[in-house]
């Protein structure tokens, strides 16, 4: 698969991949380094992205709906209204992450690192 001239594959060399709006739907990105790649508003709707490497990735506005990010690091990533309803997160570093207004409804966050990460308003029942 070829998104934008990257190519989509597991363990790709991603870093500050421009991915705005991309449709990535069910790619397997399994150990991919997108480490500050800007995927804006895309698609990632049971994407594979075990073992990826997101450190301060744009996920802002993507969705991430069953999506598999076991073991994935997302230190000081923006997840902003990012929409990630039934993920898996199990053991995904977290730290410093921007996750304010991200929907997280039935995500699995077991063993996931959220020291200093900016948690949404769990209050609200996103």
């Amino acid at each position: 698969m070829e998104v934008n001239g990257y190519k989509i594959k597991p363990g790709a060399d991603l870093m500050e991949a421009d991915l705005r709006g991309a449709n990535l739907a069910g790619a397997n990105l399994a150990g991919a380094l997108l480490f500050e790649a800007d995927l804006l508003g895309a698609n990632l709707t049971n994407a594979n992205l075990t073992n990826a490497g997101l450190d301060n990735a744009l996920l802002q506005d993507a969705d991430l709906r069953n999506a598999n990010l076991t073991n994935a690091k997302l230190r000081r990533a923006i997840l902003r209204n990012a929409d990630l309803r039934n993920a898996n997160l199990t053991n995904a570093v977290l730290t410093e992450a921007d996750m304010r207004d991200a929907n997280w409804r039935g995500a699995n966050l077991r063993g996931a690192d959220l020291e200093n990460a900016i948690l949404p308003d769990w209050s609200r029942g996103r």
